[in-house]
């Protein structure tokens, strides 16, 4: 199965195989650009365009496979712990998901998609267990069915970006000393305009935020300092070709202001729970692999830095460009996580 995330920048696919012993192979991976519009806020506004992106991508990589996972930004879904009595059947807890649903949803259930799943007993009422619901518009969902069917692919499973990104820095954090056991992990995917902070602790939750700030602002610096168009900007950012003071005259203020803007989600963190430190930072998404940037981090908040690689130790197939691949690594950390669906059945 395919992991394929879709982004307000590009489209990012994962393809993954497993054996039995449970070691992951990277089948086929690949990232093609958007121009800017195309997607915005998790709409697809160009849809022809995304459908020619989407397909010159699964060309490029030679995939064969049909089925596909697809997500939907956390912003459009409603997400929400309940508690219900262990023991009952699907088609009752059904009708127990749709009423409690009633409560937190702001528009009627024959304009939702509504799915739950039962995560496991409930730590604070015996006998009961806890049950997670998520529900998205119609429309949200069918936007990313008609892309699917458009491309060719067979749409098995929608997810939510933060859950698959979430399912695969857990397999990062299993690879950290003492297997991750109570280490307290704070993810952040900086995306262009927004970046989401995720905090992890032993496969729980403990705290989420989006925060204004993202790569975008390096593009926008290079437009200012060079006189670049943004998509002149975009371009030579990716490929690597720009002046030879790029270093100390753009990419070094932006690592300084990007590593304060962490270090005040962290501490805004820490003023709203009760925890007072991390044991480690991650950094996901197109600009986590800035030069200097987990450095610039760890200096400012004292705390180890580190860029998610969501492919570490996996193998890694003869269909894949491993180098460019690996190079932007920790983009892939969503499409990842909804490849990995595939092998939770």
């Amino acid at each position: 199965m395919l992991g394929l995330d879709i982004s307000s920048s590009s489209v990012k696919l994962v393809q993954l195989g497993q054996d039995r012993a449970g070691q992951f192979t990277l089948e086929r991976g690949g990232i093609e650009p958007f121009e800017r519009g195309w997607v915005g806020d998790g709409n697809i506004e160009k849809f022809d365009e995304v459908v020619g992106a989407t397909r010159r991508l699964i060309s490029r990589c030679g995939s064969k496979t049909k089925d596909v996972t697809m997500a939907l930004p956390t912003s459009v879904v409603i997400s929400k712990k309940i508690i219900l009595p262990e023991g009952l059947s699907e088609r009752e807890m059904e009708v127990q998901v749709e009423s409690e649903a009633n409560q937190y949803i702001p528009f009627s259930l024959d304009e939702v998609s509504l799915d739950f799943c039962v995560i496991g007993p409930s730590a604070v009422s015996a006998g009961d267990v806890e049950v997670m619901i998520a529900a998205s518009r119609k429309e949200k969902v069918e936007d990313r069915q008609g892309l699917a069917e458009a491309v060719g692919l067979r749409l098995v499973a929608v997810d939510v970006e933060s859950y698959a990104s979430r399912l695969a820095a857990e397999r990062v954090i299993k690879r950290l000393p003492g297997g991750g056991v109570d280490a307290v992990v704070a993810l952040f995917e900086i995306g262009a305009a927004t970046s989401a902070m995720q905090v992890l602790r032993n496969g729980e939750l403990v705290y989420e935020r989006d925060q204004v700030f993202g790569g975008a602002q390096l593009t926008q610096m290079l437009v200012r300092q060079y006189g670049f168009t943004l998509e002149e900007a975009e371009t030579k950012k990716c490929a690597g070709e720009l002046p030879e003071d790029y270093g100390m005259a753009v990419r070094q203020p932006f690592v300084e202001s990007l590593a304060q803007e962490l270090e005040r989600a962290l501490k805004f963190f820490f003023t709203s729970t009760p925890h007072n430190r991390v044991d480690y930072v991650f950094l996901a998404g197109g600009a986590a692999n800035v030069a200097g940037l987990a450095e610039a981090v760890t200096r400012h908040t004292s705390f180890p830095c580190q860029v998610v690689n969501p492919f570490d130790g996996m193998d890694i197939g003869p269909g894949v460009r491993e180098n460019k691949v690996l190079r932007a690594a920790p983009s892939y950390l969503t499409a990842c996580g909804l490849a990995m669906r595939r092998f939770l059945r």
